[in-house]
């Protein structure tokens, strides 16, 4: 057995050890609080990924914060806002459009309507504001307007008026093309101005509707906003994507008492996107001396920038195109010699004729193929 002086000496050391233990929980405990809150400072601090960023509340125009507001840029899909806005200013929503030959064969195939298929000005506007769908943007404008040409005036007069003056469109569906180009700041007057249509409101806070045809195929439209599902919030928004403006998004979300409208231009993946949103909603509450928050990363971008990119794809899909016309051209022309082969050779030369004429038809579709570039969202 333990004497009495060695028992005591033994739970002197226990209870030290469990002083330690305790003390070494504590410590663990406050270095964890301390991680988290650098951890949180930091995301609340991380740099927004795209390349131009605006929020801004709605009710008393407060820029809350801005990363190179007044770059141009190509707008993609985030266009359809305004083509909704001119068409709801001059169509009923109750009217039937009949597609066009023109808006059914519009870029990219995968999400267009059918040549006479027939759809109201409501549903229409479901297809281009919740799936973005091209050959809808176009319909609408074809109807407005009685042309795309003659709509898209009238599309770059309605942004004046908004007071988007660093704007400009060329079509109604956002497809890339030189001349075409929006800024973050202008893009987020834009998504505020939508926001006074009652009819934009609530479609783009939908997530799925079934959209019928009065003649035609009947569709499921799903929102392309994925923060409707992730933040209840969020009253809604546009996303867009092209190979030369990347991922964009106009969006608005209820904070408090509060409506705030933002914009995010040229982001390099989706996921980014949402994040970049997410970022800059958190800055809200973190400018205390109530100064605008703008930072300027990048110097003006000439609007036209663009349409270098453009060309490129143009050129090296075309070239790509007449490798293969020549491919073929050189397999006719062998046809031909053996056909005609003892033959006169004036049928020779007519097919030879008729196959230069194919190809330079098959060049010109080509070119004119929406400036190539996808039209994803």
């Amino acid at each position: 057995m333990l004497s009495y002086s060695k028992k005591k000496t033994m739970e002197k050391f226990m209870e030290m050890d469990r002083n330690i233990i305790k003390g070494g929980r504590l410590i663990l405990s406050a270095i964890f609080v301390m991680l988290i809150s650098i951890s949180m400072a930091q995301g609340a601090s991380e740099k927004i990924s795209a390349r131009s960023a605006y929020i801004m509340d709605s009710q008393s125009g407060k820029v809350i914060y801005a990363k190179n507001p007044d770059l141009r840029q190509a707008p993609a899909s985030t266009t359809k806002l305004v083509t909704a806005m001119v068409a709801l200013d001059k169509l009923d929503l109750d009217e039937v459009v009949s597609v066009s030959y023109r808006a059914a064969n519009i870029y990219p195939s995968h999400k267009r309507l059918r040549k006479g298929d027939k759809y109201t000005v409501r549903s229409l506007l479901n297809l281009a504001l919740m799936s973005s769908v091209n050959s809808a943007a176009v319909a609408l404008a074809e109807a407005a307007g009685g042309s795309e040409a003659v709509f898209v005036l009238m599309m770059n007069k309605k942004a004046e008026s908004i007071g988007a003056e660093n704007t400009n469109f060329i079509n109604s569906s956002g497809l890339p093309g030189s001349g075409q180009y929006i800024t973050a700041k202008d893009l987020a007057m834009i998504m505020d101005a939508a926001l006074k249509y009652p009819q934009i409101r609530e479609i783009i806070h939908t997530k799925v509707k079934e959209v019928k045809a009065v003649k035609g195929l009947n569709i499921s439209a799903i929102n392309t906003n994925k923060l409707l599902w992730s933040d209840e919030d969020v009253l809604g928004g546009k996303t867009g994507y092209t190979n030369v403006a990347m991922h964009c998004l106009a969006f608005a979300v209820k904070k408090d008492d509060s409506t705030l409208v933002a914009a995010v231009l040229g982001d390099s993946k989706r996921s980014c996107l949402w994040r970049s949103a997410k970022q800059l909603v958190s800055k809200v509450g973190m400018n205390e001396n109530g100064e605008d928050v703008i930072e300027n990363t990048i110097e003006q971008s000439n609007p036209d920038d663009s349409s270098k990119f453009i060309s490129k794809t143009r050129y090296m899909s075309k070239k790509s195109h007449i490798k293969k016309i020549y491919s073929k051209k050189s397999h006719h022309k062998a046809k031909i010699y053996a056909k005609n082969k003892g033959k006169k050779p004036i049928k020779a030369r007519i097919a030879k004729k008729d196959s230069k004429t194919t190809i330079k038809k098959a060049q010109l579709k080509q070119v004119s193929l929406n400036e190539i570039a996808y039209n994803r969202e």
